[in-house]
């Protein structure tokens, strides 16, 4: 029995509310809510101590841009304890996740999760980004509260292949980061985010290689 079955009528509204459907998915989310809470205790994974919002700061947050997600191979840098890659990795079919994080206790949490909830499709790399040797590997890139667009693309870019996307979860739309990117680089959009539960301003950037478009 999951401790934290109490939560589910929340967290299936709040899927809901993002356009996900509540089942299987809630159970799935609600068992890798309980492994994050109790190693959280011991490990300290999270600044963020109650479940209930871990619900919506990790879970729902983490969700909610997985319209923008395609299939594919997608690497999240600097996951931490697997967010946003791990929602992303129960949510969205045909996708598979790389989840890169140098933190060891973080890594071995992650492995446990990948174990004990049979998640085929994630496996964990315990390395900095910028060390992770697989150029042109991945479709997709995401990062969650790891840097500046400009410092996760010069750790990270070299991952994307051809085509791919970097899609960044900032809060307040980040205008003066989007004009810093490199060059080479260029915004493909900019779109508000509603996390269900939470107040305050969120923002997916995606961002491509390519020349700017001219005004």
């Amino acid at each position: 029995m999951n401790p934290l079955n109490h939560l589910a009528p929340e967290l299936e509204a709040g899927l809901v509310a993002l356009g996900l459907p509540p089942q299987p998915l809630a159970g799935r989310l609600l068992e890798y809510l309980a492994l994050l809470d109790r190693w959280n205790q011991a490990y300290n994974l999270t600044a963020v101590r109650d479940p209930r919002e871990m619900l919506h700061k990790h879970l729902l947050d983490s969700l909610s841009m997985w319209q923008a997600v395609r299939p594919g191979r997608l690497a999240d840098l600097g996951t931490g304890p697997g967010l946003p890659g791990i929602p992303l990795a129960l949510a969205v079919p045909g996708l598979e996740v790389t989840l890169v994080e140098s933190n060891g206790k973080k890594c071995r949490f992650m492995r446990e999760v990948v174990r004990k909830l049979g998640l085929a499709n994630a496996r964990v790399v315990e390395a900095r980004a910028e060390a992770v040797d697989e150029p042109g590997a991945y479709d997709q890139l995401t990062a969650r509260a790891m840097d500046t667009l400009g410092g996760i693309l010069a750790v990270g870019g070299h991952l994307l292949a051809p085509g791919g996307r970097l899609l960044a979860m900032k809060g307040q739309r980040p205008d003066a980061e989007i004009a810093a990117l490199p060059a080479g680089w260029t915004v493909e959009s900019v779109q508000p985010l509603s996390v269900p539960g939470l107040k305050g301003e969120r923002h997916l950037v995606t961002v491509t290689r390519g020349p700017a478009e001219p005004a």
